[in-house]
């Protein structure tokens, strides 16, 4: 879906929270993706540690996760969008947008609040 958007380019894919961490110190990306159910690291560890490593990176959580205890974790992470996996088809490339300009995007039916 991200490479039908010229502008947007996709520079890595990664299986796992930690790997996700040594790419974005690596690759200093503009907008990270992350699930919660990461294996190794989960995404909320992986979050913290991104923003240390590459503070300027925005993230987007994209998973089935609707609990608002962990929409509020994964925001206070730094994270500036949540998006369900069940409305990314219609809200992800919004999300992305939203984020990139400095907005926060948090899913309709995701508990947390934007």
């Amino acid at each position: 879906m991200l490479q039908t958007r010229p502008e947007l380019r996709v520079v890595a894919e990664v299986g796992d929270g930690l790997e996700a961490v040594q790419k974005a110190q690596e690759l200093k990306p503009d907008l990270i993706l992350l699930d919660i159910g990461l294996p190794t690291l989960n995404g909320l560890q992986a979050a913290k540690r991104i923003r240390q490593v590459a503070p300027d990176a925005a993230i987007i959580f994209v998973t089935q996760q609707r609990d608002e205890d962990l929409v509020q974790a994964a925001l206070s992470t730094g994270a500036r969008g949540y998006v369900l996996k069940t409305g990314a088809g219609r809200e992800l490339l919004p999300a992305v947008d939203a984020v990139l300009r400095g907005d926060h995007f948090v899913s309709p039916g995701a508990g947390g609040k934007r």
